[in-house]
């Protein structure tokens, strides 16, 4: 019997889920995620060194030393702060470069300092006990939606190679954002979702929240390999610092929105959705470290439970509430790219976004 005890209830299949966080995935073991690696002084951790904020941080350091040199004078222009520049800003400087060498030279001059201070980075990774044997890296994450970002990362795998780490790089096959939704439909055992035509998919950064309508395109590829996303929604929460419950009222409206999308494309929805959010993520579906930069603040109080706020606000899907199932968003974003991962048997994924995400994933037999 259901938990509404409806005849109507009965008759529909439920999708059968992993619990929240789970090691124990459909086609991947999690073996870590979300290494906190500290520094010397163990006063900062060596994530905060490969973030979208280090690379603004290194770029303006980079201009002021500049503008001591030269009375003032600025190549992307004295007065104003890097955090003002666009990644799409700084990509035409470095693609224009004969007509503003200097620029692109300074641009450049931020680009390495940043490879040297992620490879750094990357090595203290792959000398955890849980990181052994890595062979292939996907880098995903806001960064690398970029020709800078990617930039950086070239020489992040040039410099891991000169020195010898036997570890290959490259960036997620998919749109950083897309990766980040598609990702969640390898949290579900893919005959569970068989009979559906997409599912609802959400990313919750420090910076953004993203939902999305994703269709499985499971006659294309039954491994889902070839999921992709069909419409998505945006919220830049950063700067409307809203509260908690704000927050998860604008989340609310924005799946409802996707499921009334869904109807009215005729497609048949899932009652499942998938969750990618900061932090340690117990199997209860609470928080347990690592959700300080999610808006409105106190995610981790254990008497918080957003997979069960989600369920109680939104309308069934497919007469039945949906499943929900949550994990670290970079574990979800990593999951994107598990198909393209079989020929190695132990791989990871390190995300640049707000902070450093980070997961370590061995293959399951196929």
């Amino acid at each position: 019997m259901s938990a509404t005890g409806t005849k109507e209830d009965d008759a529909k299949p439920s999708i059968q889920t992993v619990v929240h966080g789970s090691a124990n995935l459909p086609r991947v073991r999690v073996d870590t995620y979300n290494a906190e690696l500290r520094d010397a002084s163990g006063q900062s951790f060596l994530g905060d060194r490969a973030s979208n904020r280090a690379f603004v941080e290194i770029l303006e350091d980079w201009r002021e030393r500049v503008r001591r040199g030269s009375d003032g004078g600025d190549p992307l222009g004295a007065h104003r702060p890097s955090d003002d520049i666009s990644r799409e800003e700084l990509d035409r400087v470095v693609q224009m470069a004969e007509e503003d060498p200097e620029a692109a030279g300074l641009v450049q001059s931020a680009i390495e300092d940043f490879a040297q201070e992620m490879a750094g980075v990357v090595r203290r990774i792959l000398r955890l006990p849980e990181w052994q044997g890595t062979k292939r890296i996907a880098l995903g994450g806001g960064f690398l939606g970029s020709r800078v970002g990617h930039m950086a990362i070239g020489r992040v795998g040039v410099l891991l190679k000169a020195s010898g780490e036997p570890v290959q790089l490259s960036p997620v096959s998919r749109r950083p954002d897309d990766a980040a939704l598609c990702g969640a439909v390898q949290l579900a055992p893919p005959e569970t979702l068989r009979q559906w035509d997409a599912i609802l998919a959400v990313d919750i950064g420090g910076t953004n929240m993203r939902v999305g309508l994703v269709a499985l395109e499971q006659e294309a590829a039954a491994d889902l390999s070839r999921a992709r996303v069909l419409a998505t929604e945006r919220w830049c929460h950063a700067q409307d610092k809203p509260g908690r419950e704000q927050a998860i009222e604008r989340l609310v409206a924005m799946l409802s929105r996707l499921v009334s999308k869904a109807k009215e494309e005729g497609l048949r929805l899932a009652p499942f959705i998938g969750v990618g959010c900061p932090g340690v993520i117990r199997a209860d579906g609470t928080i347990e470290r690592g959700g300080q930069n999610l808006p409105g603040g106190d995610w981790e109080n254990s008497a918080f439970h957003l997979p069960s706020c989600l369920t109680a606000a939104l309308p069934k899907i497919d007469n039945q509430k949906p499943a929900i199932v949550m994990h670290n968003d970079a574990v979800v974003q990593g999951l994107s790219e598990a198909p393209n991962m079989r020929t190695v048997e132990r791989w990871g994924v390190l995300t640049i976004g707000t902070g450093l995400g980070n997961a370590r994933f061995t293959n399951k037999p196929a």
